[in-house]
């Protein structure tokens, strides 16, 4: 099969898969992340570098985040937000970060596969994305992909996050002119 046919295959996984985002639970989770004075982005692998692109775009629209991990992110507060990047929902080190985040009283979300994870069960926010996890076998059960391992759910979290800056873009009143402030200058 040729790269171009590839290509056409992913974006039908992806139109699959994105159609069925639930409007109330993105709506819920951008009303959590703006109600925050500070948000704190977390993921494992893949799920954690497109968890680093939505921080950057949270930046550029003004608003205070910090990517869990980095040298500079300081602790969690009940005035806070915890956004959690895991399709299993049951990642240890994130399973971890749920729990001290509930004890601080900060409130965490978290997008994924699996709705009835551990995580989720922590969550008081939650969006589902029906994709397959990498765990399941190319062509089995009714999320079928062609791509290997996670990838239709780390393509997809990266769109829909992308889906939910533009929601809160909306919810604030700002274009695009208005980040662009805020875009890197050292590069």
């Amino acid at each position: 099969m040729s790269s171009k046919q590839y290509a056409a295959d992913i974006l039908k996984e992806l139109e699959r898969t994105l159609s069925q985002l639930d409007d109330t639970e993105m709506q819920a989770m951008a009303e959590q992340v703006l109600a925050a004075e500070r948000i704190f982005v977390a993921g494992a692998g893949r799920s954690g570098l497109m968890g680093k692109a939505f921080a950057m775009r949270l930046m550029q629209m003004g608003l205070t985040v910090y990517v869990v991990g980095e040298t500079v992110t300081p602790g969690i507060s009940s005035a806070d937000f915890l956004l959690l990047c895991s399709g299993s929902g049951e990642t240890g080190g994130l399973v971890a970060m749920a729990r001290k985040a509930n004890q601080a009283g900060a409130p965490v979300g978290l997008i994924t596969i699996k709705p009835d994870s551990t995580i989720a069960q922590l969550a008081q926010v939650v969006v589902r994305l029906p994709a397959s996890a990498k765990e399941d076998a190319a062509g089995a059960g009714a999320d079928v992909t062609t791509q290997p391992m996670g990838s239709l759910f780390e393509q997809s979290l990266l769109l829909s996050m992308d889906a939910l800056i533009l929601t809160m873009m909306e919810m604030k009143g700002m274009t695009g002119a208005d980040m662009f402030s805020r875009h890197a200058n050292l590069e």
